[in-house]
Formats: structure tokens, sequence, C-alpha cells
């Protein structure tokens, strides 16, 4: 008779004690074809990463600057002027009509869509998702929505996970594990971190740790990593003009403190994000109209402020570089926040990963100009401050502790960081758990 009211552990590793070598073998092998299959699917994901990537710049080209061109291209250049608060409100209608004749299910992060499905349908995604998801993604991203890549390949690469476990013959677990795999295979692609990739899907997709789902993750993000060095390049995303130094026992101190403050405001951002999807459930208008609606926000946003439109991911590069005047910081900080808070309230097609490093980098600039001034003999450096701003605010958003660590140092190759971060992610976690029940990728 079981004791309620005590956990269970329940192992899912097979019983070498009582199991019969036939069985191990038999266990081993499956092992291993789940192993290739993960393989097949990460390759898949970094062909569909570059073309999102160039169907991104497509229609960025098109919709900003009238060229029929594959160039990377930025919306913060655009000389539209005022027309240029039509073209995110344009793509929001159609990544409306979308989600409306294709799937509602392309609405969202991609995160939390992906941990819903494991958890609620035994990991069973739509095969349509596989398509849908990075072309709606493609075309809010290439109007001026201030969402990054990641999220969508995230999703697209579940989906392809997921529907090739639908097609074949294998447990839900497996099925759980395919999707995990496409998921952070898609993720390595697109910013070439593997080892962050393999702690993502520990911390918010497996929901186990076990011979039987890590090796597969972890030869599907080592493959995706590779695709990324070979569609991308060997750098890393987020390079730094140079290398930071260690950081003293006050400035460690300072950089905890940091992360305190980072983590109340995390904890806002995810409160206030979805409260403004409430407030979008309110609207006396059908759902397929909201994309439009916060589109719309979104070019007026980017009418003042056009770094607030589009990726972004220079703006991250910026951050890190220490450059940018206090004013331009605190210019993008709120308004890339109320651009991404409505645009991804509204349900619209994007990610939150993007928006949040560069909300965080932007908040730890300031922290560390405020450091410098007030603190002169803890030698706060503005670079780490904005790398520990990052790293601290997706911690504290989705509680993903170990992952915003080891994503930092991966897209920065900064090992100096590790202590500060591991300080400031630790208080921004802690600040997080204690004031906020669930996360930006569990509330929903």
């Amino acid at each position: 008779m079981l004791n309620r009211g005590i956990p269970i552990s329940v192992s899912l590793e097979p019983n070498f004690k009582n199991d019969t070598s036939g069985k191990l073998k038999y266990n081993k092998k499956r092992l291993f074809n789940l192993s290739l299959l993960a393989i097949l699917i990460s390759i898949c994901i970094s062909f569909i990463a570059k073309f999102l990537i160039y169907l991104i710049d497509f229609i960025t080209n098109i919709s900003f600057f009238g060229s029929f061109s594959f160039a990377d291209a930025s919306p913060a250049h655009n000389t539209m002027g005022l027309w240029v608060i039509i073209v995110p409100a344009i793509g929001g209608l159609v990544v409306g009509l979308l989600a409306l004749y294709g799937s509602k299910a392309i609405r969202g992060h991609g995160i939390p869509e992906a941990m819903e499905q494991i958890l609620t349908n035994q990991s069973k995604i739509k095969p349509s998702i596989t398509f849908l998801k990075p072309i709606s993604s493609a075309i809010s991203i290439g109007t001026g929505g201030p969402f990054g890549a990641e999220g969508p390949i995230i999703a697209t690469g579940g989906a392809l996970g997921s529907t090739l476990g639908q097609l074949m013959r294998i447990t839900p677990n497996e099925r759980k594990i395919l999707l995990a795999a496409g998921a952070t295979a898609g993720m390595a692609a697109i910013f070439g971190s593997p080892v962050a990739g393999i702690l993502l899907a520990i911390e918010l997709l497996l929901f186990e740790f076990s011979p039987r789902s890590f090796v597969p993750v972890a030869l599907a993000c080592i493959t995706g990593s590779a695709g990324h060095h070979l569609f991308f390049g060997e750098g890393v995303v987020f390079p730094m003009q140079q290398q930071v130094e260690n950081a003293s026992n006050a400035a460690l101190f300072f950089y905890s403190a940091m992360g305190v403050v980072v983590g109340v405001l995390a904890v806002a951002t995810t409160k206030i994000v979805y409260w403004i999807e409430d407030m979008f459930e309110k609207l006396p208008v059908h759902w397929a109209w909201w994309p439009a609606i916060g589109g719309l926000a979104v070019g007026i946003v980017g009418y003042f402020e056009p770094r607030s439109l589009g990726v972004g991911y220079n703006n991250i590069t910026d951050l890190l570089a220490g450059s940018m005047s206090l004013q331009l910081v605190v210019s993008l900080c709120l308004l890339k926040f109320v651009s991404w808070a409505i645009s991804l309230g509204s349900g619209t097609s994007g990610g939150t990963l993007a928006p949040l490093l560069t909300i965080g980098g932007a908040l730890g600039v300031m922290a560390g100009m405020v450091g410098q001034f007030w603190f002169p003999l803890a030698d706060i450096s503005i670079p780490l401050a904005a790398l520990v701003g990052m790293s601290a605010m997706f911690a504290g958003a989705s509680r993903a502790f170990l992952t915003s660590i080891v994503f930092a140092l991966e897209t920065t190759g900064q090992s100096n960081a590790l202590l500060p971060l591991l300080a400031s992610c630790t208080s921004s976690y802690f600040v997080s758990y204690f004031l906020m029940e669930n996360t930006i990728m569990t509330e929903k």
C-alpha cells in the first residue's frame, strides 16, 4: 500500500540485477536507434535554422527596404518614417490568419508550448507546426517583431522530433526524448551552444536525467552546434572586444546584489507579460486580430526607437561592448520591453530569449554605471555587468539556472565571468523562486 503524501522516485533505468542480458541488449539497441534518430533530426534542424535566418532577412529586406535580397539586414536602419508603424501590423495580421486557418499552436513563445505537449499530450505535436512555425515566425520577425530566432527554431525542432516519433513505433517517453533532442538541437544550431542546449533539455523539457535521455539529446546538440559552425561560422555569437578580468570580492558582492534587483525585475516582467495577455483576452474582437493590434504597438514603438524592431542580436553585442550612451541604453531597455511585452501578449509567433537578454543586458549596463560611480573601489566592468544582467534576467524569468550560466559562457567565450554569473544567477533565481509561483515558461 502506498504511503500518500510521500514522493516516490521511480527510476526509468533498467534493473541491472534482475534484467536478463537479452533485455539489456534490447534497451541498448533502442538507445542506439534513438541516438541515430536524434542525429538525423538535428541535421535537418540545422538546415531549417539556416533557412529561417534567410527567410527573416528576405522578409526584412522586402518589408523595410523594398529589396528582394537575402542579405543580412536590420529594420533599425530603415528610412520609412511614419510608414514603419504599418509594417508590423501587416505582419501581425498575416500571422493571425495563419493561426486561424493553419494551426493555433503557432502562437506563443515556443518552449512553453513544447513543455505543454510533453506534460499533457504524450509529446504529440501537430506535424504542420514543422513548417507553419518557422514561416509565421519569419513573417513576424521580418516585419519588425521584437523577437529572436531561437524560440521558433526550438518549437520547429520539437515538432520535427515529435512528428518522427509519432510515425514510428516508440513509447511516449522515447517520443519526448526526440522532441527534446530536436528542440535543443535548434538552439545549438542558432547559438552554437551545445552544453546550454543539453542543460535546457534537462531543466525544462526532459524532467529526468538518465543515459536513455541524455545521450540522444547530447548527440543532437553536438550535431546542431556543428551545423552552426558550418552555416554561421566558428566564432562566438556575441563576441566581446576584450577578455574580462577576474572579479574582485567587492565586485562579486555587487554582482550578487545586482542579481537580486534583476530577479525582482524578472518577476515583474513575467507578471506584466501575462497581464497584457489577459487584457487581450478581454478585447471584444476575435483572437486572430490580436497579433495585428500588437504589431501596431510594435510599429509605434519602432518609430521612436528603431533599434527595438526585429531580432536585435546586434543590440546585445553593442551592450556587451559597453559603448552605448546611458540615454540609448535606457531607451532601448524600456521601449524594447514595451514592444516585446505587448507583441508577445497579443499571441503572435515569437520567442523570449533574445528580448530577455537585451533587457537584462541593458539593466546590467545601467547597474554597472551606478556601481562605477558609487562603488569605485569595486572596479566594476560595464561589459561584465551587461553579461551578468543578461544571464540573471533569463535565470530569474525562466528559472533555467544552469542553462543561463552556461549559455552566457558559450556565446561569449568569457571563462573569467563564471563566478560573477554564478553569483548573480543564484541571487536572481532565489528571488524569483520566493516571489513567483510559476515562470515565464510555465505561467501560461
